[in-house]
């Protein structure tokens, strides 16, 4: 998480930092977390 932003999740591809960005709510990306912990 990039504390630069408060409200938001940038999320990128490492294999190609040059590429874009997604902009994800932490409301999203905090359900995205909690259904990958529970189906892994």
């Amino acid at each position: 998480m990039a504390p630069e932003f408060p409200t938001v999740v940038p999320v990128r591809d490492s294999k190609t930092p040059q590429g874009p960005t997604l902009i994800i709510s932490r409301a999203a990306w905090a359900s995205f977390v909690t259904s990958v912990r529970q189906f892994s």
